[in-house]
């Protein structure tokens, strides 16, 4: 063989040895993204996490809303009350007083505005918390949920299947840790919401046993009641927030 002959043999055999280390070193990344897909810290497989962000979401839209309720009336019992100080006969005040309370326990007769959602056992861990309060919201409808239009279906259908797409671009463990992630926030979001409800549940109890007394006893309670909600933890922790 001459020379040149052998210098041509040299540069394929090595652009050949190239290629397959090129090919092996694909292989191998695929290998690993394999492997990195087919199970989440969590144990769930790529079908599962997936389902469960959905899960998470959806009800983390729901838990929004009644939150927001909740909030946007007992902020606007403060704004009502500060007004009605302006209100010095006693009469029309006593009337002020009584509507504005009726008009914040009555979202307690109104099953779709605030959804119900248990109390955190003691030895209950935070994912475990929220899957459970998750089923329970779930199994709540929400009033107007079954009369959608059909571009309202179309249009949640394809917002599902863009926010599928994306996930499945991801590999498992980031999308477990979205999870973890969305988890956490949804549970923070269960500990406010639980304060408010409570505090509307409890104005409500008052008000009813408030009905026994005279108006003039009646009247500082009614007043008394009012002043410990804006003064109380839960509410004083949300009344500031700025709606986006």
């Amino acid at each position: 063989m001459s020379r040149l002959n052998k210098t041509k043999w040299y540069q394929k055999a090595k652009i050949g040895s190239t290629n397959l280390v090129g090919k092996f070193t694909q292989s191998v990344r695929r290998i690993v993204q394999d492997v990195k897909d087919e199970g989440s810290a969590s144990g769930q497989t790529k079908e599962e996490v997936i389902e469960t962000n959905e899960r998470l979401r959806a009800v983390r839209v729901r838990l929004d809303e009644s939150y927001d309720t909740a909030k946007k009336a007992l902020v606007s019992l403060m704004t009502k009350y500060n007004d009605s100080k302006s209100v010095h006969n006693i009469f029309q005040r006593y009337n002020l007083l009584k509507a504005m309370i009726k008009e914040v326990i009555r979202l307690e007769t109104q099953y779709w505005a605030l959804v119900d959602i248990p109390k955190q056992e003691k030895q209950e861990t935070v994912p475990a918390f929220v899957l459970r309060a998750c089923s329970i919201m779930e199994k709540t409808q929400k009033s107007g949920e079954g009369v959608k239009t059909s571009a309202k279906l179309a249009e949640e259908a394809q917002d599902k299947r863009e926010r599928v797409e994306r996930l499945e671009n991801m590999t498992t463990s980031q999308i477990d840790a979205e999870n973890t992630q969305m988890t956490n926030d949804l549970y923070r979001l269960l500990k406010k919401y639980s304060g408010l409800r409570n505090l509307i549940r409890e104005l409500k109890s008052e008000y009813m046993t408030s009905k026994l007394y005279p108006m003039f006893p009646r009247y500082t309670m009614l007043k008394d009641m009012i002043k410990d909600i804006l003064l109380h933890p839960a509410y004083m922790e949300v009344c500031h927030e700025v709606d986006a």
